[in-house]
């Protein structure tokens, strides 16, 4: 088996207006990028997320407001979120790509999976889209991971530079699913303190701006990848945001594509000990192109190569 990666073209169709950060050039730039360095892999259309599936975590009324509220132009949905003619398809497919892939590695048709999705989802709350988000992705994604095949422990690793407040607020009352965190200090949405707690299944770990490669390896391995192990968790998702990259133009972190390729070796190890191995990957953050297309191939490539 060999590691799934799940796009749609619908994806690309999401537009945010120029000099908007979180563009279609980012994910037509991942998708280059890991069809050139990354042969191999297999690639599969993402399907829509079904209204049941996203009402597991969202409210009806921002289903309302992401896919039916016609209109030829752009809306923004807060200053910084945007929904163009074709947003609530390419919203669909996000979802979806995490639902198929979680049905994937759990069927054991995929070894793993990559999600190369937009817009990006971990802001998202369960009745407001904002941050760029629109459904919130690994959200939808672990709901059905419990609901679809009975998990009991569902890990959300997040190493997006941002804090992912919506998969906190969607899931802090909820000890089925241990959501973990690392995240500049002082960026949007300005939450995800370490007194942020849920049940006892909330690890955050804000970092100092100019927090570089050994601080945030010594971190994970002090603080994070214990609680990770502690857990066992029966399924691993990740939120891959890759802004806290050196050359990201909207954090201070001083990361390099090998600090990722090295977070996710270790991730896969734990899935490798307790979860079968079962990992699925979901595209978030990361505004520089070139970082960005270093940043996933170096992650894809060691979800694909977990021995490496």
């Amino acid at each position: 088996m060999t590691t799934a990666v799940y796009t749609h073209a619908a994806c690309l169709g999401h537009d945010t207006g120029p000099g908007h950060p979180e563009s279609s050039q980012r994910l037509a730039a991942v998708i280059q990028a890991l069809r050139d360095d990354l042969p191999g892999l297999d690639w599969r259309e993402a399907p829509r997320a079904s209204r049941g599936q996203l009402l597991r975590v969202h409210d009806d009324e921002l289903l309302v407001a992401i896919l039916e509220q016609s209109t030829d132009a752009q809306v923004h949905l807060d200053p910084d979120t945007v929904m163009s003619p074709l947003s609530g398809e390419a919203a669909l497919r996000a979802a979806g790509a995490g639902v198929a892939a979680v049905d994937a590695v759990m069927h054991g048709d995929a070894a793993s999976a990559f999600c190369a999705v937009r817009p990006p989802g971990h802001h998202a709350t369960g009745g407001q889209a904002m941050g760029f988000c629109l459904f919130n992705n690994v959200a939808v994604a672990a709901a059905h991971a419990i609901e679809r095949h009975a998990l009991t422990r569902v890990a959300i690793v997040d190493f997006d530079v941002h804090h992912g407040n919506g998969t906190q607020a969607i899931f802090e009352a909820d000890a089925r699913v241990l959501y973990m965190s690392s995240h500049q200090l002082g960026l949007f949405p300005h939450s995800g303190g370490r007194r942020e707690r849920g049940a006892g299944n909330i690890i955050n770990l804000p970092l100092a701006p100019g927090t570089g490669s050994r601080m945030f390896q010594e971190a994970w391995v002090e603080r994070m990848l214990p609680e990770l192990e502690a857990f066992r968790p029966q399924l691993l998702l990740v939120s891959a945001g890759f802004d806290a990259h050196w050359r990201d133009p909207l954090a201070q972190m001083q990361l390099a594509a090998d600090d990722f390729a090295w977070l996710t070796g270790e991730l896969c190890a734990i899935a490798g000990q307790h979860a079968g191995g079962r990992v699925v990957s979901m595209l978030e953050g990361g505004y520089d192109l070139q970082a960005l297309r270093e940043c996933a191939v170096a992650h894809v490539r060691a979800l694909r190569d977990p021995a490496h």
